[in-house]
């Protein structure tokens, strides 16, 4: 019997990833962002996507087993790499297509009734990126290395297990389950450190790989809202490092949403959660008198949207806050 399953990341640009004075051409249309991509892919969805330069790169590790009797007797991989392209409008319209890098694939590992998969894909854009880099000759005008590497377990009686074992800072990495369902998303994205750092030789393709934050995808009615706080130009702020966002007890009549970076909720100073982009915060004390019942504070440097607690339908924060349960006793 053949067990095929898959994990599947997309690397894309969101329109707050870029800082500095190398955003300006985005901004002014020379280049573009990204829309985000579906919450839900099939395997042909990723050319599509690709041909309609929705992506920058895609990793599609596929592989399979085949048990007898209990027993695995093969295994191996099917999928792949996808290098989108970047379309420049400079008075007209020419696109660019991005480099890709070879696959990287680890010879499976079968152990204990199960076996391991292990793939790096990725590349850099075509378009020139005039950069200053960490070492000689301190300045690329090529553009950094991005990458995901992805981990699949699969068992002899079809469970499987998935993960992300690296990628690089930049762009956002989001990645799919088996179903092919959104269910994780790199926490954060830090565009000078890869323009400063991740050139070729700092890349899983010289044995160089970098651990990556993970946040849990948000919900559906969040990621309905979002759109609607980021279309009325929300006031944005940046919170450092071990900064509090929120304190318990405090007086407070705004809702966040974080666009990036990852933070802390304790109660009472016990953790109960972690937080990651999409998500919204702050909902509980506007339903709730007014009162913040728990301290929100930045694992990383955070980037939020402020609004107005009345910018939202309460019946939408109710359905925000149901969903939540973070200053819930955890049993």
């Amino acid at each position: 019997m053949r067990i095929e399953r898959s994990v599947t990341s997309i690397s894309w640009i969101p329109s707050e990833a870029m800082t500095g004075p190398m955003r300006l051409p985005m901004d002014l249309g020379i280049g573009h962002y990204d829309p985000p991509p579906p919450d839900r892919i099939a395997t042909e969805d990723l050319e599509k996507l690709r041909q309609q330069d929705r992506y920058r790169f895609a990793n599609h590790l596929a592989a399979w087993i085949d048990v007898e009797g209990g027993e695995i007797n093969d295994a191996g991989y099917s999928g792949g790499g996808y290098v989108g392209s970047t379309t420049a409008k400079v008075g007209f319209s020419v696109t660019i297509p991005g480099v890709s890098f070879p696959v990287l694939q680890d010879i499976p590992k079968i152990e204990g009734g199960r076996v391991i998969f292990k793939q790096t894909a990725g590349g850099r854009t075509g378009a020139p990126l005039p950069r200053r880099i960490d070492r000689p000759p301190y300045v690329r005008m090529t553009a950094p290395t991005a990458w995901t590497t992805l981990s699949l377990t699969i068992t002899a009686g079809g469970e499987t297990e998935i993960g992300v074992a690296g990628a690089s800072p930049f762009p956002r990495h989001w990645i799919y389950g088996v179903d092919g369902e959104l269910t994780a998303k790199s926490g954060l994205v830090d565009f000078a450190e890869w323009t400063r750092i991740h050139d070729h030789d700092r890349s899983p393709w010289h044995d160089f790989d970098r651990k990556i934050l993970m946040a849990d995808v948000e919900s559906q009615i969040e990621r309905k809202l979002s759109k609607t706080v980021m279309s009325g130009r929300p006031n944005l702020i940046r919170i450092e490092e071990g900064s509090d966002l929120i304190e318990q007890g405090q007086r407070g009549g705004t809702i966040q949403l974080i666009l990036d970076g990852m933070l802390r909720v304790s109660v009472d100073g016990e953790e109960v959660a972690e937080l990651g982009p999409g998500a919204i915060v702050g909902e509980r004390a506007v339903l709730e008198g007014g009162t913040a019942t728990a301290t929100v504070t930045a694992m990383t440097p955070v980037r939020v949207a402020v609004i107005p607690s009345d910018a939202l339908d309460r019946s939408a924060l109710e359905e925000v806050a149901s969903g939540h349960h973070r200053e819930d006793p955890v049993s």
